[in-house]
């Protein structure tokens, strides 16, 4: 991530913009060599979702997106260094997706019911995430605890600024709500997006998590 302060979105997910990449010489990269690289990327989280860690190989990733291993190898040293790169990559992606939602609510309860739909809608399209997100908890348990980190570091600022405003309740900790909200948003999207009948979260549930969240914050929510 860039030291830099360029924002893709507003809010409390708001991702900053990330460092211009470079490949493994150092040397930043033509047009032509970032597109090349966002296909690696790409062709990585379908390999890694769908044969898992130990059988995605270079080869396999390489194949799958129509490049030369010695392509591969300029742009990534490693397995290991194209797996950490696309969970921070899926990381960058899930909070600029919630943090573009949220940012329409105008009350924290519209901005956590915003917020949870931005977040369904980009698994239900990158079912991936969770597969990936998994297999880091072996693979690259430094990347696993970033994934979460960030997304609860926004969430934490969000809660912070609504308790300001008086919309949830002053004895709430904001660092215990941000990582039990995280919780809830998992879960119900791995019921509905990922073993349901259909790739969305019905409203009808949706109401129901908006109403618990709003119930278990309190305060003029």
């Amino acid at each position: 991530m860039s030291t830099s302060e360029s924002r893709l979105s507003t809010g409390p997910w708001a991702v900053e913009q990330e460092a211009a990449p470079i490949g493994t010489d150092g040397k930043a990269l033509s047009a032509r060599g970032e597109a090349t690289r966002r296909r690696l990327l790409d062709a990585a989280e379908t390999c890694f979702a769908t044969l898992g860690w130990e059988d995605a190989s270079i080869v396999k990733i390489t194949e799958s997106a129509g490049v030369s291993i010695g392509t591969f190898y300029r742009y990534f040293d490693t397995k290991q260094a194209v797996f950490d790169e696309l969970v921070d990559d899926l990381n960058r992606r899930v909070r600029h997706a919630m943090s573009e939602s949220a940012a329409r609510g105008r009350t924290r309860a519209e901005r956590e019911r915003l917020g949870f739909k931005g977040f369904f809608t980009f698994t239900a399209e990158h079912r991936a995430l969770y597969r990936i997100i998994r297999q880091a908890e072996f693979a690259s348990p430094a990347a696993l605890h970033r994934h979460y980190d960030r997304i609860a570091a926004g969430y934490v600022d969000g809660l912070r600024a609504a308790q300001a405003d008086g919309e949830i309740a002053a004895d709430v900790d904001p660092e215990v709500a941000a990582w039990a909200l995280m919780g809830i948003g998992e879960l119900i999207g791995m019921r509905w997006t990922m073993w349901g009948e259909t790739d969305e979260v019905p409203d009808a549930v949706l109401d129901q998590v908006v109403a618990f969240i709003t119930r278990g914050l309190g305060g003029d929510a």
